[in-house]
């Protein structure tokens, strides 16, 4: 049996790693969060609260559980909130990487962003140049440059635009968002001019599984198949669940103030993983799907 740390256990990816390697009889998880934990299902794995940014308490963790494999999925995500925040940013995304590197040997998966692009040229491939224009895409940059340097046996998944249902019922996403708004008679103004390849939480997580079990290095582009704007992602949902559609206003992103710039056309091509890992992810109306039989 192999031990694997799996960092943000709190956050929507870590919950579904946690759940998918705890049901494999072949892994000992020690799932990792700050506070206390908050997910729904308590039991199968070790749950240990740290703070990433304290280099000793990585030291000791580490040290402690001597993991075979980590997955650093935990990291500070909003764009916004790293802009306004550079400090707290850096030290949770650049630092917090750095450390579990220096602590450990492991098979190391760090889980990076299209955010890392510029989103002139996208769809986007592996090997395509990085060029962020938000501090958050600029501080998964610097992380993912310390993962290469790194000793160990590394692997970089990217992905885009993670959707899926959250044990924290505070944690909305793109459906949730459309459904909620469009059920309560609410209007809302949706995006039509970036494009995206929506990812489903459990198709990111079994991507990742596909790369930790074949031990699969280099970098990886894990995403939905599906290029679509913000507006076709909600016509789509207001369809799925025959909610008004005409309570959704189009609109241009220059229509909201954020202190992040947003790349204008991400999205991956996806072909290496499909060849190489045998990563299938479902579309987006599938994932809908999912999503709708998980909240009933």
């Amino acid at each position: 049996m192999k031990t694997i740390l799996i960092t943000g256990s709190n956050g929507l990816l870590g919950q579904y790693l946690v759940q998918l390697f705890s049901e494999d009889a072949a892994w000992q998880v020690v799932a990792t969060g700050k506070g206390p934990n908050r997910l729904r299902r308590q039991s199968g794995y070790t749950y240990e609260a740290a703070d990433l940014t304290d280099q000793e308490a990585i030291a000791s963790l580490i040290a402690k559980h001597q993991p075979q494999v980590i997955i650093h999925s935990g990291a500070m995500t909003q764009a916004d909130d790293c802009e306004r925040n550079k400090d707290a940013c850096r030290d949770t995304n650049v630092t917090a990487t750095k450390y579990l590197l220096e602590a450990s040997v492991a098979f190391f998966l760090f889980l990076s962003t299209d955010f890392v692009f510029d989103g002139l040229n996208g769809p986007y491939r592996e090997d395509d140049l990085v060029n962020p224009i938000s501090f958050y895409g600029s501080s998964k940059v610097l992380a993912e440059r310390a993962v290469m340097a790194a000793r160990q046996p590394w692997a970089i998944a990217r992905t885009v635009l993670v959707y899926g249902v959250s044990d924290d019922p505070k944690r909305s996403n793109i459906i949730t968002w459309v459904k909620g708004n469009l059920e309560q008679g609410k209007s809302i103004k949706v995006v039509d001019d970036q494009w995206r390849t929506p990812t489903l939480v459990q198709d990111l997580a079994i991507g990742c599984k596909l790369i930790v079990e074949q031990q699969a290095t280099g970098i990886y582009h894990l995403s939905g198949k599906d290029l679509m704007t913000p507006y076709d992602m909600a016509l789509a949902v207001a369809e799925h669940f025959s909610l008004d559609a005409s309570l959704m206003e189009r609109v241009n992103a220059d229509t909201f103030t954020q202190p992040a710039k947003r790349p204008a056309r991400t999205g991956f091509v996806i072909d290496k993983a499909v060849k190489d890992l045998g990563f299938a992810p479902r579309s987006f109306k599938e994932g809908i799907e999912i999503v709708k039989r998980q909240l009933t």
